[in-house]
């Protein structure tokens, strides 16, 4: 399986894969880094920083980026118009690997265009990408040959694929970082055979399984040598853009749930960390602590946060006692812009209303 992989991707470079540094450019937009001090980011010019946005993950309807960005482009850049109106400058983009891979070593051609028309978007709105791959959110658009294989098999299908969006991207300062999945999980014990999704949420699985049998290894070391696995690849391609990966809050080395993604452990084998992070009514302490113990030594993103568990007052208060700490906050955005808001009579509408307004002024304190 290894050598059919290489060799067939060996092909789909050959083939034609036209990287975005061929298409398009801008001297404009300056690339983004970690800082000297391992804080937070900086330009290529030395200037602070930090990261502000949204997640687009799906649009009002609940459909991913996938499903109409090739009919409906024009919805995709009055939805990035949107977002930067509410003074962003990151665009958590979520990439889903049965969209972008046709077999285990051939990726999509359309799809990658598609990309490549993406990050052209990024850079005439002044907006960075957080590119987040491997997406099996949709469980009826996971490939049936993608949860046959085995974990070898996968990871270096896994491995095709962001070798190929590297490729893609390399040329473009749009690209903030690779997010290389949503919230992983190392395997404590065995699994079920083809059972790589955690339980749905809203109807999308935004945990996945990077292993269904542990065997007699420490999960972290599970954890590892997958993200070195992955590492390898896009480093193959570029060696400048960012590389993380989006953990679960309940990643830290507690008695309990865990994912086996300890930060203390894989934080030598990426960029920085994300941390997936809802306060909880009444526990911002809490959630302080929790977000402590993932700075070990390079910057944290909390790349998703919302008024899911406590009010928009809470998470305010929150976000400006986590500055400290947290270098970049991601929060969402669904393709309703706030005039909609206003005008709309749910209850779902009318909360994302007051926390939309709530994070647009709160960057104003927040951002440089």
């Amino acid at each position: 399986m290894k050598l059919r992989v290489l060799a067939c991707f060996g092909l789909f470079l050959i083939g034609g894969l036209i990287p975005f540094a061929e298409t398009a450019r801008s001297a404009e937009m300056p690339w983004i880094k970690v800082s000297a001090d391992k804080t937070g980011f900086v330009t290529d010019s030395d200037k602070r920083f930090v990261p502000w946005g949204v997640n687009y993950d799906h649009d009002d309807r609940g459909r991913l980026l996938e499903d109409y960005w090739t009919t409906e482009w024009p919805l995709v850049e009055q939805h990035f118009a949107a977002i930067r109106d509410l003074k962003c400058n990151v665009v958590r983009i979520h990439l889903q690997f049965g969209k972008f891979m046709k077999g285990p070593a051939e990726p999509d051609r359309q799809a990658h265009e598609q990309l490549s028309r993406l990050l052209a978007l990024a850079e005439r709105t002044h907006l960075y990408l957080d590119l987040t791959g491997l997406g099996c959110y949709h469980k009826q658009d996971v490939p049936a040959w993608y949860d046959d294989l085995d974990e070898s098999e996968r990871w270096e299908a896994q491995a095709v694929f962001w070798k190929s969006v590297a490729e893609t991207c390399k040329g473009s300062p749009a690209v903030f970082c690779y997010d290389l999945m949503n919230e992983p999980v190392s395997p404590g014990g065995r699994s079920k055979p083809r059972d790589w999704l955690g339980p749905a949420f809203a109807g999308k699985h935004f945990v996945q399984r990077i292993s269904l049998d542990q065997r007699d290894r420490p999960r972290p070391e599970i954890a590892v040598a997958w993200l070195k696995r992955l590492n390898r690849a896009i480093r193959e391609v570029d060696s400048r853009h960012l590389i993380t990966v989006g953990l679960v809050d309940w990643s830290l080395d507690r008695p309990g749930l865990t994912s086996g993604f300890v930060p203390g452990v894989v934080v030598e084998h990426v960029d920085f960390l994300c941390i997936h992070l809802y306060p909880e009514a009444g526990k911002l302490k809490e959630a302080q602590q929790t977000l402590m113990g993932f700075a070990v030594g390079k910057p944290v993103v909390i790349e998703e946060t919302f008024p899911l568990k406590c009010s928009s007052e809470e998470l305010a208060d929150f976000f400006v006692q986590s500055k400290g700490t947290a270098a970049g906050w991601i929060s969402f955005y669904w393709g309703k812009p706030i005039p909609e808001l206003k005008q709309s009579k749910e209850l779902g509408d009318a909360i994302l209303l007051q926390w939309l307004l709530k994070f647009e002024r709160l960057s104003e304190f927040m951002l440089p």
